[in-house]
């Protein structure tokens, strides 16, 4: 599968008001590999920048003059970008503005280029309910370096969530991840009790011993005790004890 891990910076918070991009960034991954192909503009917004967003990535409109339009390289970043599965981070922010820099370019709507869209906001909310979950709390939550990032920067923020997007979806790609192939093993092995015709291995139950069920039997009697008759357990019906290992 091939995403892009895409970023940008504006002017503003809104597109609505005539707010524009200012930076534009994304990163190639393949099979959740980084491929090393990216593609990285600063833009001159042809407008004065908002003190609360120079605040935010340190650019002033000076420091952008001289710049490329972004009508001058929109239809490089579709090419780059047609077909892939796009990820960011809070994407219905991004994906205003690229449209209504689309819009002003006679461009594709974003709809019509991409393949897809992964709000790592949206996922990062789901996995991590009630927590902070900005890009900076997400690099410290995965042990992800984030040092360097003193300033929002598109390139930089999106090199950033390509590692933190990695680490969230680990595991994700497969049902049998981590479960090695016969012959995978050191010496050309199989992992204990695998089957090797095809077929279902047979599961090793281990019953309990007597003193198991005996403390499991003395938990629960405290704990029906603490509840006045209520433990949900013994009123289930669901302690029927296995038989004891002998």
């Amino acid at each position: 599968m091939r995403q892009l891990i895409i970023d940008t910076e504006t002017t503003g918070l809104y597109p609505q008001q005539g707010h524009r991009v200012i930076e534009l960034a994304a990163i190639e991954v393949v099979n959740r590999r980084a491929t090393g192909r990216s593609i990285h503009f600063r833009v001159d917004p042809e407008r004065d920048i908002d003190a609360g967003a120079t605040e935010v990535h340190g650019m002033t409109w000076d420091d952008l003059k001289g710049q490329p339009k972004f009508r001058d390289v929109a239809a490089e970043f579709v090419d780059f970008a047609a077909g892939a599965q796009w990820v960011i981070h809070n994407a219905p922010f991004d994906l205003a503005f690229l449209d209504s820099e689309f819009r002003l370019a006679r461009l594709p709507l974003c709809g019509d280029v991409h393949a897809g869209v992964v709000d790592t906001l949206a996922l990062a909310r789901e996995m991590f309910p009630g927590k902070r979950n900005n890009l900076n709390a997400l690099c410290d939550r995965f042990g992800i370096s984030n040092a360097q990032r003193t300033l929002h920067g598109a390139l930089l923020d999106a090199e950033l969530l390509a590692e933190v997007y990695l680490a969230m979806t680990r595991g994700q790609d497969s049902l049998t991840i981590d479960i090695a192939a016969p012959g995978a093993f050191a010496g050309g092995g199989v992992a204990a009790g695998a089957a090797t015709d095809g077929s279902r291995a047979k599961l090793r139950v281990i019953a309990p011993t007597a003193a198991e069920l005996a403390a499991h039997a003395d938990t629960l009697a405290a704990l029906d005790r603490e509840s006045k008759g209520r433990c949900l357990w013994l009123m289930s019906g669901a302690d029927a004890p296995p038989p004891a290992a002998t």
